[in-house]
């Protein structure tokens, strides 16, 4: 018998969160980021709840391959452009659309031979300090690409560096629109949280949006929001169940390092789920759980294997019963939020979804039959 853990993908948690993304920056096209494998939720899961996607981003030209294979023949991008020049090949024949982000892509370009010509999209830093041109060097990486035959069409691109917290994305707008304001191309400059937060500013939104997190039901910008309050709905849920139980007594301890000792009598479960299964060790007593669909908590450490949880909220709860460490219940329909999670961890949304281990069965359940 297998052991009790699965990692659940909801398709149409994904087509509702999509929806949300085009209510919230009407008339942009939406290229939906799908990199990471999707966040962790598969690519070809999360393929089936995407659909409705004008393009997808992805990081590396597997991705790419993979969406082609599912028959996807709408545009795909590159977000970090080639890492080498034959690469490019690839482009050409996949149809692909790239990042440029330095004068070394530039020059693979100009020597690339090519029949199909390359929609580029010319990165802006305008802030982020990670990739792409300065704005006193945009002008010049633009000049350059529009004189290459192997060039087509130019769009522009920047990232936000604090579209979630208080300083916002003013200062990078005002130094993109300098530099590109009488530029012919189009624009795309909101992520997940400014697609929800500032998009229904016409001169943001430009042409593209790339919603990423928030379409996997995740707040971009937890906790001044919440996934509920944006009308998010979990794409996935990380199960498993009650394997064992023990009853203990004021003084007793629970875990590696006895961090958690009882005041009382209390009944607790052990959970099979643990770090190796990509469930944060960071997360200690008091980390939210459901079980059977009642709001629970985590006792003491995260093993590699196990966790303990809190019984007795939960009449009747034992071996066998459901835990949802983040999700839905099918049981309830009870949900939780995976950044409540997240944030007991001292992390966000983005790294538990990316973290579930190989190991983890996975299943859309909108299919019969698990698939990675």
């Amino acid at each position: 018998m297998p052991r009790p853990i699965l990692a659940t993908i909801h398709p149409q948690a994904l087509r509702h969160n999509l929806e949300q993304v085009r209510k919230a920056a009407p008339d942009a096209k939406l290229m939906c980021m799908v990199k990471a494998n999707a966040y962790g939720h598969g690519l070809e899961h999360a393929f089936a709840g995407l659909r409705a996607a004008d393009g997808f981003a992805v990081l590396e030209i597997a991705e790419a391959q993979r969406l082609r294979a599912m028959d996807w023949r709408g545009p795909i991008l590159l977000i970090e452009g080639v890492f080498e020049p034959r690469d490019l090949e690839m482009c050409s024949r996949l149809g692909l659309w790239h990042t440029v982000h330095c004068d070394r892509q530039i020059d693979w370009l100009a020597a690339h031979k090519t029949q199909v010509p390359h929609r580029v999209f010319l990165k802006m830093n305008s802030g982020m300090n990670r990739l792409g041109f300065t704005p006193e060097r945009f002008r010049s990486a633009y000049a350059r690409l529009n004189a290459l035959t192997q060039v087509e069409e130019i769009s522009f691109i920047t990232h936000f560096s604090d579209a979630d917290g208080p300083r916002g994305t003013a200062h990078q707008r005002a130094v993109f629109e300098r530099a590109t304001h009488d530029l012919p191309g189009e624009r795309t400059l909101c992520n997940s949280a400014a697609s929800l937060l500032e998009a229904s500013d016409e001169h943001l939104r430009g042409d593209w949006v790339r919603p990423g997190i928030v379409l996997f039901g995740s707040s971009p910008d937890y906790p001044a929001h919440t996934a509920q309050q944006w009308n998010l709905q979990p794409a996935m849920t990380l199960s498993a169940q009650v394997i064992g139980t023990q009853q203990l007594q004021a003084g007793d301890t629970v875990g590696y390092g006895s961090t958690f000792t009882a005041t009382g009598p209390m009944h607790i479960g052990v959970v099979s789920c643990g770090y190796a299964d990509g469930y944060p060790r960071l997360c200690g007593t008091d980390t939210p759980v459901l079980v059977n669909g009642v709001r629970t908590r985590l006792l003491g450490r995260v093993s590699m294997d196990m966790l303990c949880v809190d019984l007795m909220p939960v009449p009747g709860a034992g071996l066998g019963s459901e835990v949802v460490l983040w999700g839905k219940s099918p049981r309830t329909g009870a949900t939780l939020s995976i950044d409540e999670v997240a944030a007991a961890a001292g992390t966000v949304g983005y790294e538990l979804m990316c973290a579930v281990a190989a190991r983890v069965p996975m299943v859309n359940d909108e299919e019969a039959t698990p698939r990675k």
